[in-house]
Order: C-alpha cells, then sequence, then structure tokens
C-alpha cells in the first residue's frame, strides 16, 4: 500500500506474543522502522479502503503478494512485525485452504518493517500469467480478492 507509512521508534512488542518470523509482499519502498497502516487504498481489487494490513509467514504467499500488488516498479518482500494481535486471513483460510497452511493473516494493527529480503526469486512468466488470469476471471464472477 503505497502512501501509507509512518516512522516509528517505540519498543516492538513482546516476543512470547508474536515469536515468528512473518512476511508482506508489495511493491512500495519501505526501510525499517516504517509502519504499514490499515486505511489506505488496497494493492489489490477495487483498492477500496483496507481495515486490515496482511502478512504471512511463508515466502510463498509474499512473493505471490509482491508480484500481484499494484503499482509500477519491482516487487518487494519485507520483514514485518504486527504491533498487535492478528488473525488467520478469512479469504484464504475459510475459503481455499481449511487450517490455513499458507500461513497468512491480516491484523487492523500496523507492521513494523524490520528488514527487506533479498535477492528473492519469482514465478515463471507462465505461473505469472496463469495467476493473474485467474484473478481476471475471479473478478469477472463479481469475485473480490480482499473481503474484510
Amino acid at each position: 500500500m503505497e502512501g501509507n507509512t509512518q516512522k516509528d521508534n517505540s519498543n516492538p512488542i513482546a516476543e512470547s506474543q508474536q515469536p515468528s518470523r512473518f512476511y508482506h509482499g508489495t511493491k512500495a519502498d519501505l526501510k525499517p522502522g516504517d509502519l504499514i497502516l490499515p486505511g489506505f487504498n488496497s494493492n489489490y481489487g477495487k483498492r477500496k479502503k483496507a481495515a486490515y494490513v496482511y502478512l504471512t509467514q511463508t515466502m510463498e504467499a509474499a512473493i505471490w503478494g509482491a508480484e500481484l500488488a499494484l503499482g509500477e516498479g519491482a516487487g518487494k518482500i519485507y520483514l514485518v512485525e504486527p504491533t498487535g494481535p492478528i488473525e488467520d486471513d478469512p479469504n484464504l483460510t475459510d475459503k481455499k485452504y481449511p487450517g490455513n497452511p499458507t500461513k497468512s493473516y491480516r491484523t487492523q494493527h500496523p507492521l513494523r518493517i524490520v528488514g527487506e529480503v533479498t535477492p528473492w526469486q519469482g514465478h515463471s512468466p507462465e505461473q505469472l500469467k496463469a495467476m493473474q488470469e485467474h484473478l481476471e476471471s475471479l473478478k469477472q464472477l463479481g469475485i473480490e480478492a480482499l473481503e474484510d
């Protein structure tokens, strides 16, 4: 999400609360300490105001996020730290992958950038085209990528 960052120098949340590594794929140019906030136009679908920000524990899901995000430039994958509670992403867990094997989550709290993953290997042009065509067919059926 472009334009939805701010600096935060507060202490990170307790490690016992969020001990795992999380990723966020986007095209936004961010730096450690920046925050990704809900309430800005989404990188996906109709670009409506997003009530949540999304994160994952898998590089595969982060790569798709980086590759499919709207905007110019190369996709980026950031290491992020949630600043509040997270929940399973119902767009994936309830509809496609019961049990959350993609380890995809969402939160209404900011994500703090703690680093960037470089280098990373994207999908082949054929895989990317197939995913974009699939998402377009869902769009034609009136199915949005994000659901709040």
